[in-house]
C-alpha cells in the first residue's frame, strides 16, 4: 500500500506560479509511474504531468512549458512546479502512483488550485 499526501494548493492571480507537494509513504516496485491529474467542475480527470521511475517525463498539451514535474527520491517526494498559470488550471490538483506491473492506481486527497483575479 502506497499513502500520498498532496500540500501546496491555494490561491494566485493569473501568470503566478505555485508548487505542489507530494509525499509518498513508499515505492518498493521498479517499475512505477507517478502523477499529477487534475479534475475541473464537471470536467474529467485528466493526467497533467508524469514521471516514471526511469526518469521520463511526460505532459499534456495544455501545460506542456509551463510546468514541470520532479522527484526526490531522498525525500520521497513528488513536485509539480507550476508557472504562468491560467483561470483554465484551476481544478483539484490529485497526486497518484501507478504500479505498472499489476495495473493497481494509488491516490491522494487532492489539494485545491484557484488561478483568478
Amino acid at each position: 500500500q502506497v499513502q500520498l499526501v498532496e500540500s501546496g494548493g491555494g490561491l494566485v492571480q493569473p501568470g503566478g506560479s505555485l508548487r505542489l507537494s507530494c509525499a509518498y509513504s513508499r515505492i518498493i516496485v521498479n517499475f512505477y509511474r507517478m502523477g499529477w491529474y487534475r479534475q475541473a467542475p464537471g470536467k474529467q480527470r485528466e493526467l497533467v504531468a508524469s514521471i516514471t521511475s526511469g526518469g521520463t517525463t511526460g505532459y499534456s498539451d495544455s501545460v506542456k512549458g509551463r510546468f514541470t514535474i520532479s522527484r526526490d527520491g531522498a525525500e520521497n517526494t513528488v513536485y509539480l512546479q507550476m508557472n504562468s498559470l491560467k483561470p483554465e488550471d484551476t481544478a483539484v490538483y490529485y497526486c497518484n502512483v501507478l504500479n505498472i506491473p499489476i495495473g493497481v492506481n494509488y491516490w491522494g486527497q487532492g489539494t485545491q488550485v484557484t488561478v483568478s483575479s
